[in-house]
């Protein structure tokens, strides 16, 4: 994503370097908290696993993933190091799988929350930088106008990332959160064939991924799904999100 932005760092510095920040700190706190979150859950139902490894933990380190988290500076999308949790601990093995799931996507929801607030309050300006490479340009310089743009584009960047990593976690594909929701929101034996298909879900996921790339953005099924969630709730958070585009 932010080398889509490089061609504009000469024009707008201060945009770039803006973007830049929202980008890392988005990494830095909603991927945290989302991992976080997991294990918080999980060590208050019993399974303290998580504890354990290290991973009840709001240090950013303890989270880290070298590839996952650098992929979602470069092109949007990226993952941490997963928490690891055995509901099996628990008194209710199936209803702690749900929630210790929901908590990830959750925490993305109040990280986009509250950096929404001031946008909500039109104390700035809601800017994303998802927007069509042929108007970078230009909005890089109206992001640039003035400080309240900046504020406005890194908060609303922070937004967007989140309600992203929140949406694209609920999807019910392993192996994201939303898979595992399913499994425990499924009642008996089709929780148990649904779970089945897990070793399926990587593959899946991967080819939906990559279906935009490879057939030069002809079909995109995951934000043909993810999208009208994605505007809905940031026309919820901030009042005024727009269409978000993904080209």
């Amino acid at each position: 994503m932010l080398l889509r932005y490089l061609s504009v760092l000469g024009d707008a510095p201060l945009a770039y370097l803006m973007l830049v920040g929202a980008f890392v700190f988005s990494m830095l706190v909603g991927l945290t908290f989302h991992e976080f979150s997991h294990a918080y859950v999980a060590n208050g139902l019993g399974d303290h696993t998580a504890a354990r490894r290290g991973r009840l933990s709001l240090n950013p380190m303890a989270h880290f993933d070298p590839v996952g988290s650098t992929m979602i500076l470069l092109i949007g999308f990226g993952w941490a190091k997963p928490v690891p949790v055995n509901p099996l601990n628990t008194a209710n093995p199936k209803r702690s799988m749900t929630l210790i799931a929901l908590a990830g996507p959750a925490s993305n929801l109040v990280v986009a929350g509250l950096a929404a607030v001031p946008i909500k309050a039109g104390l700035v300006p809601f800017f994303h930088p998802f927007v069509s490479p042929s108007i970078a340009g230009f909005a890089a310089s109206v992001w640039a106008e003035s400080p309240e743009n900046l504020v406005g584009l890194f908060l609303g960047t922070v937004v967007l990332l989140n309600v992203l990593l929140a949406v694209f976690n609920f999807l019910p594909i392993a192996p994201l959160d939303g898979f595992n929701v399913t499994v425990g929101l499924l009642p008996g034996d089709l929780s148990r064939t649904f779970a089945s298909y897990a070793a399926w879900g990587p593959g899946v996921l991967m080819l939906l991924i990559f279906l935009p790339f490879l057939s030069n953005g002809q079909f995109n099924p995951l934000f043909d799904v993810m999208g009208p969630v994605i505007d809905f709730l940031l026309g919820a958070f901030t009042g005024d999100a727009g269409s978000v585009q993904v080209v």
